[in-house]
């Protein structure tokens, strides 16, 4: 499931599109670029997502564990991308 995009489905971020970057058994972690960085992803219960049938590639993710510095700055383009291609609907 690492470097697909998810939907949380509980908690305060409710509706809020993020990345997994990493899996660890029941925990995920997710960050989207701008309140949750690379540098410290949000762990999140696998039970708690919904995952989305689009994501990035494995290059991609290789590249960002590369240069975690401008990480975020990608993880927020694809973010956006992937709203922009879906208007708002997560599918």
């Amino acid at each position: 499931m690492v470097g697909k995009l998810a939907v949380s489905l509980a908690g305060h971020d409710k509706d809020t599109l993020y990345l997994i970057i990493k899996e660890e058994g029941d925990s995920i972690y997710l960050v989207d670029g701008v309140y949750k960085k690379y540098a410290a992803p949000k762990k999140k219960n696998r039970r708690h997502i919904q995952p989305v049938s689009w994501g990035i590639t494995e290059d991609q993710l290789r590249e960002l564990a590369q240069n975690p510095a401008d990480a975020d700055t990608k993880i927020k383009k694809y973010l956006k991308t992937f709203s922009e291609r879906k208007e708002g609907k997560y599918v």
